[in-house]
This record gives structure tokens, C-alpha cells and sequence, in this order.
């Protein structure tokens, strides 16, 4: 499996795996999100392509590009290459600066960085055809409200990861009744009532449940009942691009 990342320029925005660590999630006390495996799952599960560029939006809320201006620290020749106005009302286009491909019923999923947050200005997510597409696709943001935005160097303005979305086509979805599958029904009434327990303790400052502070039953990959799951991951290693 293989995913060719094609540089238009000699040099273009860099592309790193994606890092499960937030600004928001290290504001908690005790890093409290990062106890939610799926949360630090998602937020790598991907590659991050980087501001190369320190770049200020400003937007004054009307419909048309010029509406739009862009500002930077650095070398503002590089503003064009990088990010403009292509679809007007308020949405920003930025240029990935690379020609995806990938191979056959395999697409590239497009959008901002999971949960990563930015006050005025909303992700864009797209899927592309990267198994024939000749050209590049762009990365866009939607103004939420005028006002100005910062994207600092370094900082991901785009999220890519990978779907085998013609097999997707064949999944289907069955609605069922818990009751008629007693093991998993077993297995949930165990994690109630295991889950109940240790809120009740906790609101009444039991000290085991003080220490303990949390269950740790996903984190650990097991059930209540101590079975371990036989494929269980807490760390995404994705693999940086490499030169060929």
C-alpha cells in the first residue's frame, strides 16, 4: 500500500503524520480528554500538511474575492501560491502544493485536523478520486463571520487520510435487538452496571474511586470481565514521507 505524494514546486508545504496532541486538551487538568483513546485515535490517524507560512485572513463579510485579504510576517509573494479566494463568500482556498495518488478504489479524505478548533472559520471535508485524478485538489476553509483569522507556520491547515470508499458501497447496515445476542448483551449489562458502581462512588469521594479517577477498560483494550480485545491499539505510528 502506498500513498505518492507529488510536489508541484521544489518546495511545497510539508506533510508530517498526524499528532494526537491539542492545545485544548492540555489546557484540562490532569490532561483529562487525553484519557479518550478514540479522541487521540482520530487526531492521528492521518498525515498533516503544514502552513509554510505565517498567514492572517481577513474577511469584511462581503460575497466577492475582494472581500478577502491576506497578510503574512514572512514574504508576501508567497501569499498566491498558497491561499486565495477562488470560491468567493468568505471561503478560503489553500493549495496543498502536491498531486495525490493512490491506488485503485482508494481515495484521499480531505479536511481540518480532528478535533482542532479555530474561533471564525470552519473546515471544509472532501473525498477525491486520487486513484485517476491528474490534478491537485485544494484544501478549504468557510468564514464563519467577518472578523480576522491566524494560521501560523507549522500549524496544519489540512488533514488527509485514506478510504476504500467503492468497497464502502457494499457495507450493509443491519438493525437488530440487543436481547437476541445474549453474549454481547451479557458484556454491556456488565459494563453498566460496573460503570454505574464506580460513578456512585465517585460522587461519594470513595477513596478508591478517588484514586483510580477514571475506568480504564477501553484504554486497556479489555472488557469488565477482564477478556482482552485480540487487536487493540493506543498509539497511531503512522509513517513520515520519504524521499524516492
Amino acid at each position: 500500500m502506498q500513498l505518492d505524494c507529488y510536489r508541484i514546486y521544489q518546495t511545497a508545504p510539508e506533510i508530517v503524520p498526524g499528532r494526537s496532541q491539542r492545545d485544548w486538551m492540555d489546557a484540562f487538568e490532569d490532561r483529562h480528554p487525553y484519557r479518550c483513546l478514540p479522541l487521540t485515535m482520530a487526531n492521528s490517524t492521518g498525515w498533516e500538511i503544514l502552513c509554510p507560512i505565517d498567514l492572517k485572513i481577513v474577511w469584511d463579510g462581503g460575497p466577492m474575492e475582494h472581500n478577502i485579504s491576506f497578510f503574512t510576517t514572512g514574504d508576501p509573494r508567497y501569499i498566491p501560491s498558497f491561499a486565495d479566494s477562488h470560491f468567493r463568500r468568505g471561503i478560503v482556498t489553500f493549495h496543498t502544493g502536491h498531486l495525490f495518488r493512490t491506488p485503485p478504489g482508494w481515495g484521499v479524505w480531505a479536511s481540518g485536523p480532528p478535533n482542532f478548533f479555530k474561533d471564525g472559520i470552519q473546515p471544509l471535508t472532501g473525498l477525491i478520486e486520487t486513484d485517476w485524478l491528474p490534478f491537485p485538489f485544494t484544501m478549504n476553509w468557510q468564514m464563519t463571520r467577518p472578523g480576522e483569522v491566524v494560521f501560523k507556520k507549522g500549524e496544519p491547515f489540512c488533514f488527509i487520510t485514506l478510504m476504500e470508499h467503492r468497497r464502502l458501497e457494499d457495507v450493509q447496515p443491519k438493525l437488530r435487538q440487543l436481547d437476541k445476542n445474549e453474549e454481547l448483551k451479557g458484556d454491556y449489562e456488565a459494563w453498566r452496571t460496573s460503570r454505574d458502581d464506580f460513578n456512585e462512588r465517585l460522587k461519594k469521594r470513595e477513596e478508591g474511586a478517588m484514586k483510580d479517577r477514571w475506568q480504564r477498560h477501553y484504554m486497556r483494550g479489555e472488557k469488565v470481565t477482564g477478556d482482552k480485545a485480540e487487536d487493540h491499539q493506543t498509539k497511531r505510528r503512522l509513517q513520515p514521507p520519504i524521499e524516492d
